[in-house]
């Protein structure tokens, strides 16, 4: 175990903390043995993936704090049973260690009585959670203190990031006693919680102005309907016409690696589909030479395998050869946006789905679409923009949230800010925890 000296200078604080090891804890039984997927011929292939069944969670499911069961791959229940292990159940504290490292989730509510991990991914099972907390280990797991640790081992960043089950045992924990770690806990999950309520409302309005668009565009069920006459399949006012006679289009073209830096220097840049968040893509990668850009608002159109994945810019940014810039000639993004969401919904649209697909600026201008009315562009854009804003405004208001929640992990994991003499409200999370 690591003394209080040594603790602090790797900028912990507090003569009560608890460092140990993975392995301590488990022969302590205060951990379960910590177990992955299941790897070889009995793992689950693609063509095992079905609707509806047991959740089947990679890496890329564990999302601020939570599993994705919604989103995620489901296997038939025969197959799961087949399997040898990788069971994780409610409460359980997911990890995972290869290729995608420092991911981390704790399983909630659960419909089976178990979900099926990867090998990528690895459960803890707390035995004893009046010693070490499931919502502190993630919280915990979260920090940078042992982000940096865990990426170190596991050679983050190379082809061939790995940190398997022995080493893990390895891994140190730090913790205080329990009311201390509930309390953490309670802190930081709360804007968990904030976090996760803001994206369920932005998932309903997402819903909402897509519906709108099928009923009216793809339904052909639009205002006035019922008096408009169709011929064959078009209705009268409607054109057959092409991508290019509602879009303009900026393909971009990467500017030489030398001038990428990671520090801010000059405007954003953005190769492809690699750094898309949810709906504004994380900017990480800068460049300091002028470039082919797209402004704030304009629709990112990847352009490379996958073709036609969508994303918006938030600021000015610069377009490398796998990113298209589009918007509507008239300003009516929230239209174009639910155009091109309706058009390159599938991956295999352009290319058969081919590994290096991609297209060229004439190929997407001469993409075929239906120009309806422009009276009905108008009344579609009127009701979609206050959409739009709203969605925009939560992934901001997340945006805060995320960073004053990554702020105050770290203080509050190293102990740097107590929590001793605060009178916590558990959040609705850690209601039934709290009485």
């Amino acid at each position: 175990m690591m003394d209080a000296a040594l603790l602090e200078k790797v900028g912990f604080r507090g003569n009560e903390l608890n460092c140990t090891t993975v392995g301590d804890l488990i022969d302590q039984r205060v951990l379960d043995r910590p177990l992955d997927g299941n790897h070889g011929e009995i793992h689950p292939k693609a063509s095992d993936y079905v609707e509806h069944g047991i959740p089947f969670v990679m890496a890329t499911d564990l999302k601020n704090g939570r599993v994705d069961l919604d989103g995620c791959f489901k296997i038939p229940e025969n197959i799961a049973n087949g399997l040898r292990k990788g069971f994780a159940k409610t409460g359980d504290v997911l990890l995972s260690h290869k290729a995608t490292l420092g991911r981390v989730a704790k399983v909630g509510e659960i419909k089976h009585d178990f979900i099926v991990l990867t090998p990528q991914t690895t459960y803890y099972r707390i035995l004893k959670p009046k010693v070490l907390h499931p919502d502190y280990l993630v919280q915990y797991f979260r920090s940078q203190y042992f982000q940096d640790i865990f990426s170190l081992w596991g050679g983050s960043g190379s082809t061939r990031a790995y940190l398997g089950i022995t080493a893990q045992k390895k891994l140190p924990i730090v913790f205080p006693p329990i009311a201390a770690q509930r309390k953490i806990a309670a802190i930081l999950t709360a804007y968990d919680d904030l976090i996760e309520n803001n994206r369920q409302r932005i998932a309903l309005l997402e819903k909402m102005a897509e519906e709108i668009y099928r009923e009216w565009f793809v339904r052909l069920r639009f205002p006035g309907h019922e008096h408009t006459p169709v011929h064959k399949g078009v209705p009268e006012g409607w054109e057959v016409g092409r991508l290019a006679d509602v879009a303009s289009m900026v393909f971009g073209q990467s500017p030489p690696s030398e001038h990428y830096n990671e520090t801010g220097d000059g405007l954003p840049f953005h190769q492809g589909v690699g750094s898309y968040g949810d709906r504004f893509p994380e900017h990480n990668t800068y460049c300091s030479v002028d470039g082919r850009t797209a402004k704030a608002g304009s629709i990112l159109f990847s352009v490379r395998a996958p073709v036609g994945r969508l994303n918006i810019t938030d600021r000015k940014v610069i377009l490398g050869r796998g990113l298209a810039g589009l918007n509507e000639r008239r300003g009516r993004n929230s239209y174009l946006w639910q155009l091109l969401k309706s058009n390159f919904s599938r991956e295999d649209l352009i290319g058969n789905g081919a590994i290096f697909a991609s297209v060229s600026k004439k190929e997407l201008e001469r993409f075929p679409i239906f120009r309806p009315a422009e009276e009905l562009i108008d009344q579609f854009q009127k009701l979609a923009m206050p959409i739009d804003q709203q969605i925009d405004g939560l992934h901001r208001s997340n945006g805060l949230l995320t960073n004053t929640r990554d702020l105050l992990l770290n203080r509050l994991i190293s102990g740097k800010l107590r929590v001793d003499n605060l009178d916590i409200q558990f959040p609705p999370s850690m209601q039934d925890e709290a009485a």
